[in-house]
């Protein structure tokens, strides 16, 4: 490779800055993970508060669609912002951009808990206005974050760190419980829980309103924190040099943060007079395929990932995990979720996302990647066929078995599935599209593969969500089974996205191969 920069930047032994990127990185997933999961914890308590009809007998369960609308239209922002801040991170540079992402999730999350409306329909719509462009800028962390850190790494490690980034989502999945836990219990504590009324059907303490507010309002928190920090981080070298094609700034760069023997006198600048653009017949035959395969893949992980998720609310009562909404008060009921949702996370998804941090740059890509998909598949086969046993739906026509349900082995291996998404591909999804592409593509081409895997959740928020809302046992079985099977889809879709463990983004990407002939032109 003809710039030195470069090549020390792969041969660069680890120091502090790198571990002070994954920090800078890593909080913005933290956010990002919190405000996408955090509603998870509310939206019930939201659906009672707001749509409680005593005349009706509606006890405050959210409209279907009103429900989904909450939990995904986030998504549909994350999507946007994905695609949008993907190519203005290739054509402004990381750095530019990188703080407008930020500035985005901080404001639209304060904004979200200030949601305000005279009628209930109101307060919906407003809510959901602010959760898209919330999801905006948390789309533009996605490719920026990742083509960062590929581009700050070595070698040696950049599967690690990029993988260490990521895994700061568990981290804020792991605060949604958390703070949703303390929120609700600290209100608890102040406002004792009513009784029940004639129906069965316990009031909502009015006090719930700021439950759900101060919980998506803490996701500015993190954000604000590392704000100073991204605007003092300098622009990638990579960026500088192979897209710029400033080898001298990229060099000076570096030697500001890196302990590097680089100067600019020894670097040669690139030609890109003779490379080939976005989408032409080049790219399509170099890296056409490698595009097809990491959307695909991240398309149908999404899928599994976020109903997992989103579900869980309405899957752990189902299960007898958690009380009936109607043995409970509205912010005990956001309670209990919570407490599920952070020990699922805390046993289940975070260890996942370390095991692939630690293992990623030995096994490879490929191996976690098409493992997890293999045995996500595998472990929701087994909870989907014997998901009414496990609930407890065999004592029903039968005397022998099961008349309790086994909600911990359900527990064990609805957790086993979360594990494998994450030892597997929820991260090698994130990681490989920071990795394949040349530099002049790497943010817009990890946006669109980023952005395949949103209208995945998208399509598990409007359309698998709504099998599991009124807890019917069949319709929560084929689910789940239907989810096995596009886990085993993604598992055949892995085989089109090659290993890229153990060479320099430049050997990846063909980016060598192209300064080569330049230099011969």
């Amino acid at each position: 490779m003809a710039m030195e920069v470069l090549t020390a930047l792969d041969q660069a032994k680890t120091q502090l800055y790198h571990f002070t990127a994954i920090v800078i990185a890593g909080m913005g997933f933290f956010t990002d993970a919190y405000d996408l999961f955090c509603i998870t914890a509310v939206v019930k308590l939201i659906g009672r508060l707001y749509y409680y009809d005593p005349v009706t007998g509606n006890p405050g369960r959210l409209p279907d669609n009103v429900n989904n609308a909450v939990s995904g239209v986030a998504l549909c922002g994350t999507l946007a912002g994905q695609l949008f801040f993907g190519w203005l991170g290739d054509k402004l540079g990381r750095k530019k951009v990188y703080g407008i992402t930020l500035v985005t999730m901080v404001g639209c999350a304060i904004a979200s808990g200030f949601s305000i409306g005279a009628s209930p329909k109101a307060v919906i719509t407003s809510l959901c206005f602010f959760r898209f462009w919330l999801g905006f800028g948390i789309g533009g962390d996605y490719p920026l974050s990742a083509t960062i850190m590929s581009e700050y790494s070595n070698t040696k490690t950049r599967g690690a760190f990029i993988s260490a980034v990521f895994a700061m989502q568990g981290a804020g999945i792991l605060a949604a419980g958390a703070v949703s836990m303390a929120v609700s219990k600290a209100f608890l504590a102040a406002y004792p829980a009513p009784k029940f009324n004639n129906d069965h059907v316990l009031s909502t303490q009015p006090e719930g309103d700021m439950v759900w507010r101060l919980v998506l309002m803490f996701g500015a928190v993190p954000a604000l924190l590392t704000y100073y920090w991204r605007l003092k981080m300098p622009e990638t070298a990579r960026f500088t040099a192979l897209v710029e094609n400033d080898a001298e700034k990229a060099a000076a760069d570096m030697a500001k943060v890196l302990a590097m023997e680089v100067t600019a006198e020894k670097t040669v600048a690139a030609s890109t007079q003779n490379t080939y653009g976005l989408f032409s017949r080049e790219f399509l035959s170099r890296h056409g395929m490698h595009l097809v395969g990491t959307s695909t893949t991240w398309f149908l992980l999404d899928i599994a990932f976020y109903s997992s998720n989103l579900t869980q609310k309405d899957v752990y009562p189902a299960i007898g995990l958690l009380p009936k909404a109607s043995n409970m008060d509205a912010i005990t009921e956001v309670y209990e979720i919570s407490k599920s949702m952070f020990l699922v996370a805390l046993f289940a998804t975070v260890p996942g996302y370390w095991f692939t941090v630690f293992l990623i740059d030995k096994i490879g890509r490929f191996v976690i990647q098409l493992g997890g998909f293999l045995l996500m598949s595998i472990f929701m086969l087994i909870v989907g066929i014997q998901y009414k046993e496990l609930r407890g739906d065999k004592c029903k026509t039968s005397s022998t078995g099961f008349c309790n349900g086994n909600p911990k082995l359900f527990a064990v291996l609805y957790g086993c599935t979360f594990f494998f998404a994450n030892f597997g591909p929820n991260s090698t999804t994130f990681v490989v599209p920071a990795e394949l592409f040349p530099a002049r593509f790497r943010s817009t081409c990890h946006g669109i593969s980023a952005a395949a895997g949103k209208a995945g959740a998208i399509l598990s928020a409007f359309l698998v969500q709504t099998q599991t809302l009124d807890g019917d046992a069949t319709k929560i079985k084929k689910a789940i089974i239907g989810l096995a099977v596009v886990n085993f889809v993604g598992f055949l879709f892995t085989f089109m996205v090659p290993e890229t463990k153990g060479r320099t983004l430049e050997e990846i990407s063909g980016e060598n191969e192209e300064e080569a002939k330049d230099n011969n032109v």
